[in-house]
């Protein structure tokens, strides 16, 4: 995801350097110090409290649904789904006594993207999961699936979920069944592409009317300029095509929409909190889960969209004694550089430098 970005910090820096190794060193020293990636790499569930605490009785399964394309474009660039939309989401589901099972269109393994930029935790600790690995090697065919087993279906993101869910007939048939039986449909930034064919017996839109939240054109062109020329459409304008209301969150920041049985994230940001809508919905209230330093950053950026530099500065006090992923605030600096607005790179300076003060350092 921040692949592009991180070229723009390059750049950044460069300019940083022409105005002085002073103001380079400045800004580096407000990102996050430097973690034990070795130890993160080895991370399993049973060192994940919120997994390892969790005792919930038994309470059904959640179908995940993962794209099975694993190249795109003329160039064959890698694509697939990605990991730590369907890692964090299935450890909600398990954690609050829901088995997942994981089926893909064309069944077995399954393609995963690995973003290292926004691995964490939970995302090593699936990959260090067996039973969850073998999952994912293992996908169960979605003409297999008996959709009468599951009280949830869940579609996961992806680039490649743009080329494989929306035509595919037993993916609309599965949608209708959940749909007419009052069950939960979930789908997240690209995963939503698997609703945007599926019809209603009087042939309208299933999703007319439906207010839906996924991966906008915003966020789509500035990571992919040419996402035109590389998918069948930009899901945005497909979902708005078939009368979808589309509510759109703030650039890479968590968003959800909840409309009936139907429950959507815009983006890889917005998992935590669609599981846990999800389990709502399905009629329990989620256990506690300490909420990871990612999240509490989002939860900072989003109250500086609403409410803006001086109120979100005296918000971050809140968070004193916690772990704020200054990394993240830096992106979203280098995201407002790079769409050259100056005020709010100013505005995230200031609370990056604030979140470093917070956690002990001095900011200079």
């Amino acid at each position: 995801m921040w692949k592009k970005i991180l070229l723009g910090l390059g750049a950044l820096i460069g300019a940083l350097i022409l105005s002085g190794l002073a103001a380079t060193a400045w800004f580096i020293s407000l990102l996050d110090p430097e973690i034990d990636i070795g130890k993160l790499k080895a991370s399993r569930p049973h060192d994940v409290a919120y997994i390892h605490n969790a005792n919930t009785p038994p309470r059904g399964k959640i179908l995940a649904v993962v794209t099975s394309t694993a190249q795109m474009g003329e160039k064959k660039k890698k694509t697939g789904y990605e990991l730590s939309e369907l890692a964090r989401a299935y450890y909600v589901f398990q954690a609050n006594g829901f088995e997942v099972d994981i089926a893909s269109p064309l069944g077995g393994k399954a393609p995963a993207v690995l973003d290292d930029d926004d691995m964490a935790e939970f995302d090593y600790a699936f990959l260090n999961d067996d039973k969850a690995t073998k999952k994912t090697t293992q996908t169960i065919p979605l003409s297999e699936v008996n959709a009468d087993h599951y009280q949830a279906i869940y579609f996961v993101g992806g680039k490649g979920a743009m080329f494989d869910f929306p035509n595919n007939p037993d993916i609309q048939k599965l949608v209708m069944d959940f749909h007419q039986k009052n069950k939960t449909i979930i789908a997240v930034c690209h995963g939503p592409a698997a609703l945007t064919q599926v019809k209603l017996p009087d042939g309208s839109a299933f999703i007319q009317q439906k207010r839906i939240s996924a991966f906008t054109n915003q966020e789509e062109l500035f990571l992919i300029p040419k996402a035109k020329e590389l998918f069948p459409f930009l899901l945005e304008d497909e979902l708005r095509k078939q009368g979808a209301i589309v509510e759109i969150g703030p650039r890479y920041l968590q968003q959800i929409s909840h409309h009936d049985n139907l429950i959507t994230g815009q983006n890889p940001w917005s998992v935590w909190k669609m599981a846990e809508a999800s389990i709502q919905q399905l009629g329990f209230q989620p256990i506690p889960r300490k909420k990871t330093s990612e999240e509490i950053s989002v939860d900072i950026l989003v109250h500086y969209e609403k409410h803006g530099y001086e109120e979100t500065k005296i918000y971050l006090q809140e968070f004193s004694g916690t772990t704020i992923k200054r990394d993240l605030i830096a992106m979203h600096a280098l995201v407002a550089a790079m769409s050259y607005q100056p005020a709010k790179v100013i505005d995230l300076l200031g609370l990056l430098r604030a979140a470093k003060a917070l956690a002990g350092d001095q900011a200079s």
